[in-house]
């Protein structure tokens, strides 16, 4: 998504700018603001699973996107970390009140991130964008915790460096080599490749040796019918 950054008059560049520093300088319990300084206009966050919930003991990275019409229309939320909500679609699109009818200009985004972190305590089942865990949320509570709880374990925890906040796309990235950095499993000739390289190699020096005593063989006959021949023709 382009940046809308040319986009923003620059009162309202000043006045993101402003509430920005002050989500990193003091952020809401349990987020974490990550932002850019190349561009403002896409704040980066992740948000602490609420104890009580499925996603207790997640991390799940989520990021606003400031339009070009921002702030008389709301940001468009989405989450990067896969999750099993009934309000996050499968894109990691986010289905809030306060991202729609609900917004005003002066809410501010201190409110959005409270609002989605709310979201994951109490979701909203009447305005389900993943309608499968919509219906089980009603119907079913037992099985969307079970599969709300695999997610999380699957894609929100692990830690620096693990799977924590991992993008909706698992396929997305690098993948490490098989065995990488492990000295002892490391790929290299077996030990029974080693003789058998060998074996093959004095199978070709005697196959060679053969074939010359051959070929030495073959011009001596040669030599002594051609010897015949000569004395034949003097008699």
């Amino acid at each position: 998504m382009n940046s809308n950054v040319e986009n923003l008059p620059p009162h309202v560049l000043r006045l993101v700018y402003k509430e920005v520093s002050a989500l990193a300088a003091d952020p809401p319990e349990g987020i974490k603001i990550y932002p850019s300084e190349e561009d403002i206009t896409e704040l980066h966050t992740a948000i602490e699973g609420p104890e009580g919930t499925p996603f207790a003991g997640g991390i799940f990275r989520m990021r606003l996107v400031l339009g070009k019409d921002f702030p008389a229309v709301p940001p468009k939320g989405y989450f990067l970390t896969k999750i099993f909500h009934p309000n996050v679609g499968h894109k990691g699109e986010i289905c809030v009140n306060v991202l729609k009818r609900d917004w005003k200009a002066e809410l501010g985004l201190r409110h959005i991130l409270l609002t989605i972190k709310c979201l994951l305590i109490h979701p909203n089942p009447e305005s389900a964008l993943n309608e499968e865990a919509g219906r089980l949320l009603l119907e079913d509570y037992a099985e969307y915790e079970s599969r709300a709880r695999l997610l999380t374990e699957i894609h929100a925890m692990g830690g620096p460096g693990g799977t924590s906040g991992a993008p909706q796309d698992p396929n997305d990235g690098p993948q490490p080599k098989k065995h990488a950095g492990d000295p002892t499993k490391r790929a290299g000739p077996s030990a029974a490749a080693v003789p058998a390289a060998l074996g093959n190699g004095a199978n070709g020096a005697s196959t060679t040796t053969s074939s010359s005593n051959s070929s030495s063989t073959n011009n001596v006959a040669g030599k002594k019918k051609a010897d015949k021949k000569r004395a034949l023709r003097r008699l």
